[in-house]
């Protein structure tokens, strides 16, 4: 059987709820020419007549065939009314979002991104997953925030230079920048050997500073406890400081670093692939909001 046009079965479902031809046209705007017209190009598809038509102002009367178009039919035309709703609401900024991250952007940027998009789109479905830090890679993922390259065939924007920053005791050091050979066999309390604390203690050698770690961590709140207790210093990135509000603390000095441990934090997407509405807002928000921090900075 040839394919059944789905206006055609439209026409068939008024029909059967109005009673005559006439009154179908009506409701559906065409001319009752025009209905007769498509129901013969039904008829002829499924190889019957789906209407007995007794002719005068008598209601016409559905066929045995006609019973098993209509049931079927219906689902079909619902069905359609669903995929035209899915799609609707997918362009308007609905749909699934799938986004690579890390702790520091998890923190601060995301919760404020994820907050905008359920204002917008109350509907839409946001996947967060923690990114591998060794081995960045996009794979099924719309967007990545990473510090580094990505492997594969992306595209990026870049959000903002964002600055490890020292943090003492209060009053442990003078005020002001740091020169960062003064870190040079200075007990220091961090993260356990992660992807981002070993760039940062390569980084920290290259400027002359091999700190004595006196205590490993996870956790930036737990690392800025054991400074506050007096065990050592820390090197943090400026996220997780704004994140735990650590110049409001008394108990914190924060000091810049001269020369600066430094990282770029970009947003990724593949390249070549038709992005959805979401992901474009999505980048969109995600700018907005890194400017703003950048700003801060």
């Amino acid at each position: 059987m040839a394919d059944v046009e789905l206006r055609h079965l439209r026409a068939m479902v008024v029909i059967a709820e109005e009673g005559t031809f006439g009154q179908a046209a009506a409701r559906l705007g065409y001319t009752q020419s025009s209905v007769s017209q498509q129901i013969a190009a039904l008829e002829k598809t499924v190889g019957g007549p789906v209407f007995d038509r007794p002719g005068g102002p008598k209601p016409v009367r559905i066929t045995p065939l006609g019973e098993v178009v209509l049931a079927h039919g219906r689902e079909l035309l619902q069905r359609a009314e669903a995929l035209t709703d899915a799609v609707d609401r997918f362009l308007a900024g609905n749909g699934r979002i799938d986004i690579g991250t890390f702790q520091g952007v998890t923190t601060l940027i995301l919760p404020v991104v994820i907050r905008r998009l359920l204002e917008e789109h109350p509907g839409c479905d946001i996947r967060l997953s923690d990114v591998n830090a060794e081995e960045p890679r996009l794979r099924d993922l719309d967007l990545l925030f990473h510090d580094g390259p990505v492997e594969g065939d992306v595209e990026q924007v870049k959000l903002f230079d964002e600055q490890y920053l020292l943090v003492t005791g209060a009053g442990t050091v003078p005020a002001g920048p740091v020169r960062t050979k003064l870190l040079d066999d200075a007990p220091m309390v961090a993260w356990p050997p992660t992807y981002y604390q070993r760039w940062l203690e390569r980084t920290l050698a290259q400027a002359g500073a091999q700190p004595r770690f006196v205590f490993r961590t996870t956790g930036h709140e737990t690392i800025l406890s054991m400074v506050r207790a007096g065990i050592g210093w820390a090197v943090l990135p400026w996220l997780a400081l704004h994140a735990h509000d650590a110049w409001s603390d008394d108990r914190l000095s924060i000091h810049p670093l001269k020369p600066a441990p430094t990282r770029e934090l970009s947003l990724y997407w593949p390249a070549g692939r038709t992005e959805s509405p979401l992901a474009l807002r999505t980048r969109e928000i995600a700018v907005e909001v890194a400017r703003d921090l950048a700003e801060r900075m």
